[in-house]
């Protein structure tokens, strides 16, 4: 089976080694991964700031970007739930407005083909025992998008069970944003750095050592909190989890993240 990685422009930018973890979990797995170079940034930022316009040209060159590949496969529950749930409606507005039937079609052909990482994992590969190899106590942070919009349930903590050594904790309130919501973090942060700090309480309760997400942004959000704190958590991406194993395990820290693959 062949996919195209989705790594997203935060990945590429900020945590590579997440993009790489996914690679070889994948790998692993049996799985032939491309990384298509013309991918850029999905709009999400953009569009969610109210520039409907300013995001098309973002929509047309993701759908481009990715043509031909049955499977699109990304982590980022956030980015995944943009291209499936906002990207058809852009294309019909814009085709609405008598601008845009290219873009429609274009829009509405890749949204059903971008699939979160677990979602492809459980649903596509059929797989919740990934090989992985991780001791360590783990709280999960269900990020919005994935909670909400992608509707994930309980693939994540599946996949995570699954793991040798893992020893994952509740999360008390763990349905409960974490205050990032991208642009929502900028323009309101003293409500997003209580929401935060709600949320690295309960991390601290639950007795965790790592706390897994399946998007960065929040991790960046939660991981700058905890580390302002003194809370000797560690942020880590689902896909480095599931990556680890016995002969290559994850060796890193918070501050060591996207080299240390």
């Amino acid at each position: 089976m062949r996919v195209a990685l989705f790594v997203t422009c935060v990945n590429d930018a900020l945590y590579p080694g997440t993009g790489i973890a996914v690679v070889r979990l994948l790998e692993r797995l049996g799985v032939t991964v491309d990384f298509p170079a013309a991918q850029s940034c999905c709009g999400q930022a953009v569009y969610n700031t109210g520039y409907r316009y300013e995001t098309e040209p973002l929509v047309r060159r993701t759908a481009r970007a990715f043509e031909g590949y049955r499977y699109v496969v990304t982590p980022s529950g956030s980015c995944a739930a943009m291209v499936r749930e906002q990207y058809p409606r852009i294309g019909r507005r814009a085709a609405a407005e008598g601008r845009g039937g290219e873009l429609a079609e274009l829009a509405a052909g890749l949204a059903p083909r971008v699939y979160e990482l677990t979602e492809f994992l459980v649903d596509v590969l059929g797989v919740t025992d990934v090989g992985a190899y991780f001791p360590h106590r783990v709280a999960y942070h269900p990020s919005c998008h994935g909670l909400r919009a992608l509707g994930l349930g309980d693939r994540p903590r599946r996949l995570l069970a699954a793991v040798r050594g893992l020893e994952l904790r509740e999360l008390e309130g763990a349905e409960e944003c974490c205050g990032f919501g991208g642009t929502f973090a900028l323009k309101n942060p003293d409500v997003s750095v209580a929401m935060g700090v709600d949320k690295v309480r309960a991390v601290g309760a639950s007795g965790a050592d790592v706390l897994c997400g399946g998007d960065n942004s929040c991790l960046a959000h939660l991981g700058g909190l905890l580390d302002r704190r003194g809370q000797a958590v560690r942020a880590v991406h689902l896909a480095e989890v599931l990556a680890a194993t016995e002969e290559r395990p994850w060796p890193g820290t918070l501050r060591e993240r996207g080299s240390r693959w």
